[in-house]
């Protein structure tokens, strides 16, 4: 058994595949997945797991190179949440969001409920 990081097969298995500009999508438990992405669902219930956590232990991982987020975070809870781990995010109008997400590698669905907690990761490297 893995001592640390990641213990979740599924997720650790699409991570270790990640390469250089590879997007990925980490959600709250409402984001439509498009046909076709890969969907890695954490949601146990309403709130479990949350986004912060999930995306802490994804972070603790990878190299980000980007992400983008929806501009309706701006000044919600989200939006501070996802403003703390990802200074530098574009933002995009929701709408467009939701369909960047069909080129995303996968989307990682949390049980998250609060509004707009979604962002698409670009993966970068570690040098």
């Amino acid at each position: 058994m893995k001592r640390r990081g990641i213990l979740h097969p599924e997720l650790s298995a699409h991570l270790a595949r990640l390469g250089h500009t590879d997007t990925f999508v980490i959600g709250d438990c409402g984001l439509p997945i498009p046909p076709g992405v890969a969907r890695v669902d954490l949601a146990v219930t309403l709130g479990v797991p949350g986004f912060a956590e999930v995306t802490d232990s994804i972070l603790a991982e990878i190299e980000v190179e980007a992400a983008v987020i929806a501009a309706e975070a701006a000044g919600s809870p989200a939006g501070e949440v996802l403003r703390a781990r990802f200074p530098g995010a574009a933002s995009v109008a929701h709408e467009e969001f939701k369909q960047l997400t069909a080129q995303a590698r996968f989307v990682v669905r949390t049980g998250e409920t609060t509004p707009f907690s979604n962002v698409i990761v670009r993966c970068g490297v570690p040098f």
